[in-house]
C-alpha cells in the first residue's frame, strides 16, 4: 500500500484503475463505490470533472466491476465522498499534472510555463493542447504518489450541483436496472424456501415438476430447492407446484413478539465496554432511569432483489445490485470452492435499500444454480414475500439509560446499555453460511449471529451509543446477542437509530424533570461550536419557542453521526389525533465541504422521510414459527400522501473536509418525533414505532 495518499487511493494506487482517457478528450471514471439511489456516482463524477478542469459530460462513470474497478469495499457508512471522493480528487489532480508535463514536452518548454484553462494546456505563443491531443503521450499505468509530481489541486468554489447522471434513464424508462437485463437463452429460476429457518426438506415432487412445460432443470442440494424454466411464468408455476408438494420438518421457534424486549434480556450476550470513566457515580439531586426499544425493521426496497449469473469454462460471472461486489465475490468463491480470480461481479443498479438486504443472496442464488447449468445465464428474481420474509432485517434493540443531574441542572453521570443482535452479516464479514442459500445447502438450523463492526468502522450496536454531550462521567456498554433466530444485519445507520432515539428522548425527559427548555438544556451540555450551530440554526428556522396550535407538538433532537461524521439537528412538528401525523421536519445539517448541494439535500430529505416511516409504521411481524409481514399491508411504509414537508438548511463549511450525508437523519428524526408527541399530548412513547397501539400502551402505563 502506498503511504501518504487517501486510503482508497493508497489501497488502489494505479492511476489507470481510476481514470481512462480517450482521444476525444473525455475520460472514463472507475470507482469502487456503487450507485444505489444516493447520487454518489454523480458526486464523484463532479469531483473528477472539476479537478480535471473539464465541462460537464466529459467524464463518464463506469459501473463498478471486480475486474477493472478499484476495490473500495462496501458502499456504506456515509463514507463514499469522504474516502472515494478524496481518492478521485487526488488521482484526477495527478492525471492533470501528467498531461501538463506532456504538453510542456510537446511545446518544448518547462512545465511551469504551461497555463491550463477549460481543459486545455498552452505554452506562451504556442498551440493549445487538449487531453485528447496528448493521450498517446501519457501513460497512466503508474502508481499515484510520485514524489516528483508536485500535486496542486484546483481551487474549490462554491458547491455546485451537477445534474444526476443516473436519472435520465430512470425518468424516461430506459433499461438501467438489473431487473431489465436480459441475455439470449437466459433461464429463469425460482427458489422454494422452507416455511421458516431450521425447517429441513424431507421430500418434494421433483419428478412430477420436472415434466412440466418449459422446466429445464431442478436443483436440490440438502434444504436448497430451485426450479429453472425458459420463461418467468413457467418458473413461477413450477415453483408453486414444488412448494405445494414439499414436506419439511418443523421450524426453529421464534420469540414471542409481544415480549420481544424480555426475550432480548434473557439471551446470552457478549458484552463490550465502550466507555467507562470511573467507578464512582456522580452525585446530584435527580436520578432517572428509562428504557427505549425498537423492533426488527425491514429494508423495504420497492423492487425485490434480483441476481444473474453464468458459469462457463471454470469462470463465474455474476451481475448484482450488491453494495459490496468485492466481498460478494470472495464469499461466493469460498462457498462454491472457486478461486477468487475466477469470479467476476458486475454491479448493475437495483432498488435502493441502504443496508444489507437480499441483493447478495439473490446473486448467490443465481451463482449456485448457474454451476448446475454451465454456459447458460440464470436469472433469479425474488418475490415481495421472499424479500419481506427472508432478507436480513435491521435488528431489534433495547436501550437502558440512567442519568444523575446535579443541583446546577447539569448531567453529572450517564450510564447506557444497548442490547440486541449484531449489525453486520454481510458477505466477507459474516462467518460461514451468511448467504441464505449456502445456509440451506448446509442444513443449518440458524444462520450465524451477526457481528458488530469495530470502532474504526464506526461500531454497530454502539454506533452513537456514546453521547457527544459534555457529561461529567459516562459508562457505555453494548450487549450483543449470541443467538439469532431472526436473521439480521446492516440497515441504514445501524445502532444509531435506536441509540440516538433513546438519548434524545431521555434528554427531553431530563429537561422536563428539571424545569429546563430542551434546546437550552442541550446547548448547556455542548461546547463544540459546530454542534451548537446546527441546533441554533434549526431552532431559528423552525420558530422554536413560538406558540403552536392545539393538538400540534414540536420536538427537537440532535446527533453527530458516528460521533465523528456529519452534524444534524431536527425539529419535528406533529399532529396527534387517531394517529400520529408528522407535518413538518426542519433540519439543519453540517456535512463539512459540500460537493453537490442538490445531492446533500436529497440525501437529507430522503433519509428523514425513511426515518419517519420507521418511526410511525414499520415493524416486522412474526408468530412462533415464521415471519408473517410478507406484503405491504402487513408491513406498511409511509405513503406519499403522508410524507412530511422537509426543510433542509445546510450550514456551509467550505474549508472543512466532507463528512457524508446519507445517514445523518436516521437517529435524530425519531427522537424529534417522540419529543413532539409528548409536547402535543403529554405522553412519552418509548417504544418504536409510534403506532396507535404503542401510543395507547404508553398512555396506559403513564
Amino acid at each position: 500500500m502506498t503511504t501518504g495518499l487517501p486510503p482508497s487511493l493508497a489501497a488502489n494506487p494505479r492511476l489507470s484503475t481510476w481514470l481512462a482517457p480517450h482521444p476525444d478528450g473525455t475520460f472514463d471514471l472507475r470507482v469502487g463505490k456503487v450507485e444505489l439511489g444516493q447520487g454518489i456516482v454523480t458526486a464523484l463524477t463532479q469531483i473528477a470533472t472539476q479537478e480535471l478542469g473539464l465541462r460537464a459530460g466529459a467524464v463518464r462513470p463506469v459501473a463498478a466491476n471486480t475486474e477493472i474497478s478499484p476495490d473500495e469495499g462496501v458502499t456504506a457508512g456515509s463514507l463514499s465522498v469522504t474516502f472515494s471522493g478524496a481518492a478521485v480528487r487526488r488521482a484526477s489532480a495527478e492525471v492533470r499534472l501528467l498531461f501538463l508535463r506532456a504538453a510542456a514536452a510537446r511545446s518544448g518548454v518547462s512545465p511551469d510555463e504551461i497555463t491550463f484553462s477549460d481543459g486545455t494546456f498552452a505554452a506562451p505563443g504556442g498551440r493549445p493542447y487538449g487531453y485528447g491531443d496528448l493521450v498517446d503521450n501519457v501513460d497512466l499505468d503508474i502508481e499515484a504518489g510520485d514524489e516528483a509530481l508536485a500535486v496542486a489541486f484546483l481551487p474549490i468554489g462554491e458547491a455546485t450541483s451537477m445534474s444526476r447522471v443516473d436519472l435520465p434513464d430512470k425518468i424516461f424508462g430506459r433499461p438501467r436496472f438489473i431487473h431489465d437485463l436480459t441475455f439470449d437463452e437466459m433461464l429463469h429460476a425460482r427458489i422454494v424456501r422452507p416455511p421458516g429457518m431450521g425447517a429441513h426438506l424431507l421430500g418434494a415432487p421433483v419428478d412430477e415438476v420436472a415434466g412440466l412445460p418449459g422446466v429445464e432443470h431442478i436443483v436440490r442440494d440438502h434444504d436448497f430447492l430451485a426450479v429453472l424454466a425458459t420463461r418467468e411464468g413457467l418458473a413461477d408455476r413450477a415453483a408453486a407446484r414444488l412448494a405445494a408438494g414439499a414436506t419439511w420438518t418443523d421450524t426453529e421457534p421464534l420469540p414471542d413478539s409481544s415480549r420481544l424486549p424480555d426475550w432480548i434480556r434473557s439471551q446470552e450476550t457478549e458484552s463490550s465496554p465502550i466507555r467507562k470513566d470511573g467507578a464512582v457515580h456522580g452525585t446530584g439531586s435527580t436520578t432517572m432511569s428509562r428504557t427505549y426499544s425498537k423492533p426488527f425493521v425491514a429494508h423495504g426496497s420497492i423492487a425485490p432483489s434480483c441476481g444473474i449469473a453464468r458459469f462457463a469454462g471454470g469462470r463465474l460471472e455474476v451481475w448484482s445490485h450488491s453494495q459490496g461486489i468485492f466481498p460478494l465475490r470472495a464469499a461466493t468463491a469460498r462457498a462454491l470452492g472457486l478461486e477468487v480470480e475466477d469470479v467476476i461481479v458486475q454491479h448493475v443498479e437495483g432498488a435502493g435499500c441502504y443496508g444489507h438486504n437480499s441483493a447478495d443472496d439473490a446473486a448467490f442464488d443465481a451463482a449456485l444454480i448457474a454451476t448446475h447449468v454451465p454456459g447458460r445465464h440464470v436469472r433469479v428474481q425474488w418475490s415481495r414475500a421472499d424479500e419481506l420474509r427472508w432478507e436480513p432485517f435491521g435488528p431489534a434493540m433495547i436501550g437502558d439509560v440512567t442519568a444523575t443531574v446535579g443541583d446546577n441542572g447539569r448531567v453529572s453521570d450517564w450510564t447506557y446499555d444497548a442490547s440486541g443482535n449484531g449489525h453486520t452479516a454481510r458477505p466477507g464479514y459474516a462467518p460461514a453460511h451468511g448467504l441464505l442459500s449456502d445456509a440451506h445447502r448446509a442444513g443449518v438450523d440458524r444462520v450465524p449471529p451477526a457481528i458488530d463492526p469495530p470502532p474504526a468502522r464506526g461500531y454497530g450496536s454502539a454506533r452513537n451509543a456514546e453521547p457527544t454531550y459534555d457529561f461529567a462521567r459516562m459508562d457505555i456498554t453494548t450487549h450483543r446477542l449470541l443467538a439469532m433466530p431472526i436473521r439480521s444485519s446492516a440497515l441504514r445507520s445501524l445502532g444509531a437509530h435506536l441509540n440516538v432515539f433513546a438519548l434524545e428522548s431521555f434528554m427531553d425527559e431530563i429537561a422536563e424533570a428539571t424545569g429546563q427548555d430542551p434546546l437550552a438544556f442541550r446547548l448547556a451540555h455542548l461546547t463544540d461550536p459546530r454542534a451548537r450551530d446546527v441546533l441554533t440554526t434549526v431552532a431559528e428556522a423552525a420558530g422554536w419557542g413560538s406558540p403552536t396550535a392545539e393538538g400540534v407538538g414540536r420536538g427537537i433532537s440532535y446527533s453527530r453521526y458516528k460521533n465523528r461524521g456529519s452534524y444534524c439537528a431536527v425539529i419535528a412538528e406533529v399532529e396527534a389525533e387517531e394517529a400520529v401525523h408528522v407535518t413538518r421536519l426542519t433540519i439543519a445539517v453540517d456535512v463539512g465541504r459540500v460537493v453537490n448541494d442538490d445531492g446533500v439535500r436529497n440525501q437529507i430529505e430522503g433519509g428523514a422521510i425513511q426515518s419517519t416511516s420507521w418511526s410511525l409504521l414499520e415493524q416486522v411481524a412474526f408468530d412462533r414459527s415464521r415471519i408473517t409481514s410478507t406484503d405491504w399491508e402487513a408491513y406498511p411504509i409511509l405513503r406519499f400522501s403522508d410524507a412530511p414537508r422537509v426543510d433542509v438548511h445546510i450550514v456551509s463549511r467550505p474549508d472543512e473536509p466532507p463528512l457524508g450525508a446519507g445517514e445523518a437523519t436516521q437517529g435524530p428524526v425519531p427522537g424529534a418525533i417522540a419529543n413532539a408527541i409528548h409536547d402535543a399530548i403529554g405522553v412519552r412513547v418509548r417504544n418504536l414505532p409510534f403506532t396507535p397501539a404503542n401510543v395507547v400502551a404508553a398512555i396506559d402505563e403513564a
